[in-house]
């Protein structure tokens, strides 16, 4: 089979389905990417790259469309090669976010196109507006409206979708939901899973382990979206109240969403300025990015593992704590309920008590033989319902396998772009052909 697969961020949600379809050497790999690192044994990988970027004097409402449209030009050049190379691809997967998918059905027009629709913004009910101490403007809200023209061009170009969550899904409008499945893309309990062996040596040689008072923090960066504000203010009574505890603190300093600090410092600096004095430093270990085992080695050694977010996208690393076995303490928002019920496998706070956090660590800590059945269920959980092997990926082939063999609904029309045609970067594709603007 032929299988084309885009994501700008290599290998992004594709990772485990990517490793399956690389296992049969009678498949033929392609993958777009703007990552030129990261390699990947057994598939063709080709970075492509935009012509420009979006003009900074665009209108701020539709600088992110702009942006998609200059994103998906750039794939179809690609891919009108490939064509022109003689590879036609069987499925077409990618990710809608960026825009990349949105004329690849133009390239390609018998080909299912099955894409990955993550999160559908909104100006209430989600993360817009969520958090107080951030209000939006009207002039976001609006902006928000407008920023969702890339979902809805997305949701028309593909034949199908698929979303991780019942939660994310439900951010869809209804009319689009059925053409939406919800499929995660799982957790590997093989690799990840409790062990009351394991060591996270630190920076400065310090070994941590299970006998420890660990208290763990993950996201991919330091931000409000996830709480990290929030968190920082629960710490100085954590540790007040539990003197030998120590803070393991993963992730970055860029801002993966949301806004970044007013004055130019990173959201680290900031909550340090405003509560680093009220800490003991000694036992905060802020780690940065690391390799995946390390991240798992600090989940196998928590003795809680602190999650908080916004009303969003649910992230991997709190699964992944369940998996190792946490007792997770998490912000009881819409999508950490689809997975956590307090009290049977992890604990919930509102998302803006500190001292909540404080209490339920402290609880956690203080008495760990009397929350051990609920340290117990949490990779249970993981296992019946988001488990790699015999869950989630058999669920993304059938998938896959479903809308390859279905009859093509979309035909090719006269004034399609042919395999020889040029896309330039301030043109468009319309759908009776290539026009100029």
């Amino acid at each position: 089979m032929r299988i084309l697969f885009v994501h700008q961020n290599f290998p992004g949600q594709y990772a485990h389905l990517l490793a399956h379809y690389v296992s049969d050497p009678a498949n033929e790999i392609v993958f777009l990417t703007r990552r030129a690192n990261a390699p990947f044994a057994g598939i063709r990988k080709l970075v492509y790259r935009l012509g420009r970027e979006a003009n900074p004097g665009t209108h701020f409402y539709v600088r992110s469309v702009e942006g998609a449209v200059l994103h998906g030009q750039a794939v179809a050049r690609v891919a009108l090669r490939l064509k022109k190379e003689g590879f036609v691809p069987d499925v077409i997967l990618g990710h809608n976010a960026w825009g990349e998918t949105l004329y690849l059905k133009d390239v390609f027009p018998e080909t299912p196109l099955l894409a990955y629709f993550e999160y559908y913004y909104r100006a209430s009910g989600g993360d817009i507006g969520f958090d107080p101490e951030f209000p939006e403007t009207l002039d976001v809200r609006l902006r928000v409206r407008t920023l969702n023209a890339v979902n809805l061009m997305g949701l028309e170009a593909a034949d199908r979708g698929q979303t991780a969550t019942e939660w994310q899904h439900s951010t869809y409008p209804a009319r689009y939901r059925d053409m939406i499945s919800v499929a995660h893309e799982g957790i590997d309990t093989r690799r990840v899973k409790p062990d009351p062996d394991a060591k996270l040596i630190l920076p400065d040689g310090h070994a941590l382990t299970r006998e420890d008072e660990v208290v763990t923090y993950v996201a991919r960066n330091l931000e409000p979206y996830r709480g990290f504000h929030i968190f920082m203010r629960a710490l100085p009574e954590i540790q007040r109240r539990r003197p030998k505890a120590r803070a393991v603190i993963i992730g970055g300093d860029d801002v993966s969403y949301g806004r970044k600090p007013p004055d130019g410092r990173t959201w680290r600096q900031t909550l340090l300025a405003e509560v680093g004095a009220k800490l003991d430093l000694s036992r905060v270990h802020f780690l940065g990015r690391v390799p995946y085992a390390t991240f798992v080695n600090a989940l196998q050694v928590s003795s809680a593992h602190v999650y908080l977010t916004y009303p969003f996208v649910l992230s991997w690393s709190m699964l992944d704590a369940m998996a190792a076995g946490c007792v997770v303490v998490a912000s009881s928002t819409a999508p950490v309920r689809e997975v956590i019920r307090d009290g049977e496998n992890g604990l919930l706070f509102d998302f803006f008590d500190a001292k909540a956090i404080a209490e339920k660590v402290e609880a956690v800590l203080g008495e760990p033989k009397s929350i051990e059945a609920l340290r117990c269920r949490a990779p249970e959980t993981i296992r019946e319902r988001f488990d790699l092997k015999r869950l989630c990926l058999p669920a993304q082939l059938a998938l896959v396998e479903r809308y390859r063999v279905e009859r093509q609904r979309a035909t090719a029309k006269p004034g399609l772009v042919s395999a020889g045609s040029e896309i330039r970067p301030n043109s468009v594709v319309r759908k009776h052909g290539l026009v100029v603007s």
